[in-house]
């Protein structure tokens, strides 16, 4: 995982409350939700709201994020480890939190755009591979496209180094 694309681990109280606190729709969508899926749910939530994409791995959300929201919803903390990333509820979240947010999956379509874009226009004139892959993510915000995570980013077809790269024409 690139570190300059993880979300920030220490938060001082006020960023915390800022940042983290549940709204009144955040609560409305976790009605039906309880224990581990409830506090799954709502940390999703939380962290597509600041980075727009999913957690690719539990201990990717800040630990102090995690105690703040289990208060919020009245969940143990420790239902965090709990929650199971392979099962068919994480997918249903994250169906739920892209609508949400009005954003969509990405497709395969959209990783072939986004190699194409990398190669005509970026890698040409940008050499940095943290301000590349800010900008694969910036597009993809702005297209309301959940970004590809860190990792799936690095292989994309045109970014520097990744097996079967493209030579820009």
């Amino acid at each position: 995982m690139e570190e300059e694309l993880s979300v920030r681990q220490d938060w001082e109280p006020e960023d915390l409350i800022e940042v983290w606190t549940l709204l009144e729709d955040d609560m409305k969508r976790l009605r039906n939700k309880s224990g581990a899926n409830r506090l799954g749910f709502a940390m999703l939530l939380k962290f597509f709201e600041v980075e727009a994409r999913f957690p690719e791995v539990a201990a990717e959300v800040p630990t102090v994020a995690v105690a703040y929201v289990a208060q919020q919803v009245k969940v143990p903390v420790e239902e965090w480890v709990s929650y199971d990333w392979q099962r068919k509820a994480i997918q249903r979240h994250r169906g739920e939190i892209r609508d949400a947010f009005g954003f969509r999956a990405g497709t395969e379509e959209d990783q072939e755009r986004l190699a194409e874009w990398l190669t005509a226009e970026l890698c040409p004139v940008e050499l940095s591979r943290d301000r590349l892959a800010e900008a694969v993510v910036a597009r993809c915000r702005n297209d309301l496209i959940e970004p590809p995570a860190p990792g799936q980013i690095r292989r994309l077809k045109g970014w520097p180094g990744a097996a079967g790269r493209s030579s820009p024409s």
